[in-house]
């Protein structure tokens, strides 16, 4: 009984160390470079794809879908993941409402520029609702807290995978028309290997849990 006990919490600890570990990646990865150039001014950060993306006449002229917003998507994924795990925690406790604050934080990396409010509303209105999903997830957390454990679990792996892969659509895009104008194509850089595989460890971590 007391080698089952041991082996389960070191089970837990090995699931909450990956879950760090997986969070950490996703916004570290968002720093670094996704596209890679050896030019230094076409090397673009997690961060910056979805500014430099927008001056693409391809994007432009609406051909890559499903838009560059998807590209402000990891900040907002890594917000929610926050929210989920921390959902069941006691309100009363000072590090619940810490992590949500900085879930907050996090998510407004994805706030357009103030010169783009009113001349970009196609494209910002779309960043703005999923910060606004944020602070909503948050004035809901009551009621997710009383999710049953399986179903809030579910949410939490689909939001990582959710993260994982919807900013390649546009990323795989994006590249291939960069490829047209460039003689040396950008090279996909690690940090958006860092950010996919961070979501992709909190998912496997989550799943684990699943009954």
């Amino acid at each position: 009984m007391n080698c089952w006990l041991r082996q389960k919490l070191m089970n837990e600890r090995q699931r909450r160390a990956l879950t760090f570990l997986g969070l950490t990646a996703i916004f570290v990865g968002y720093f670094m470079a996704w596209l890679d150039h050896s030019a230094a001014g076409l090397t673009f950060i997690g961060l910056e794809m979805g500014e430099q993306a927008k001056f693409l006449p391809q994007v432009r002229a609406g051909e890559i879908l499903p838009g560059r917003s998807l590209f402000y998507l990891p900040p907002i994924t890594l917000a929610l993941l926050l929210i989920l795990l921390s959902a069941q925690w006691p309100a009363r406790r000072w590090q619940t409402w810490a992590v949500r604050l900085l879930a907050v934080a996090i998510s407004l990396l994805a706030f357009p520029a103030f010169e783009a409010v009113g001349t970009e509303a196609a494209e910002w209105l779309w960043r703005v609702l999923m910060i606004g999903g944020v602070l909503l997830a948050i004035l809901l957390t009551p009621l997710i807290a009383r999710l049953p454990a399986r179903t809030l679990l579910v949410l939490t792996v689909v939001t990582a995978l959710a993260g994982a892969l919807l900013p390649v659509w546009p990323f795989i895009e994006v590249r291939v028309a960069l490829a047209k104008f460039l003689p040396q194509g950008p090279a996909v850089g690690m940090g958006l290997w860092t950010t996919v595989a961070g979501h992709l460890l909190v998912a496997f971590a989550v799943a684990g849990q699943i009954d």
